[in-house]
């Protein structure tokens, strides 16, 4: 089984790496943003057609803190859309039947009762200084959920 890993140096994507070597998982497809633009649906897509991975997991995204999130809302927005859309058409285009893909907890509500249940996404107000990177998260998933509706796909979106 072929995986393909997206954000494989950032903190999640070097752990989910490091689990499945560990556990000798599948061969595992790697690339850095240096030889693969995820933010280019043509050069994802041309990857994908020639990779042909059996599983895409998504680890990648432009990700910061507080006053990164706040200084820079357009980019976290836009980039992480970019992304996550990219990988997800591209899985459809080329036939990857399994995505997986990570988002955050901060798509749920400001003030969401504990534990978080999923029945909590878009009931209420995101936190505002990092509104821009939740509304991408909230895309990505709902993106996956769309396809599986609509074309009978397993694109799942994990909160780690």
């Amino acid at each position: 089984m072929k995986i393909f890993i997206a954000g494989h140096k950032g903190m999640v994507g070097s752990s989910v790496v490091r689990e499945f070597k560990k556990k000798k998982f599948g061969k595992i497809i790697l690339r850095d943003k240096k030889r693969l633009n995820l933010l280019s649906s043509d050069a994802v897509n041309n990857f994908i057609k020639k990779n042909k991975p059996d599983i895409i997991i998504n680890c990648a995204g432009r990700v910061g803190g507080i006053l990164a999130n706040s200084k820079f809302p357009t980019e976290f927005l836009n980039e992480n859309i970019q992304i996550q859309s990219n990988l997800i058409n591209s899985a459809y285009k080329n036939d990857v039947n399994n995505f997986i893909n990570l988002g955050s907890s901060c798509i749920y509500p400001k003030n969401s009762k504990q534990p978080i249940k999923e029945d909590y996404l878009l009931s209420s107000r995101l936190e505002k200084t990092n509104e821009a990177y939740a509304l991408a998260k909230i895309t990505g998933l709902k993106l996956c959920e769309y396809y599986n509706m609509q074309y009978g796909k397993s694109y799942l979106t994990l909160m780690p």
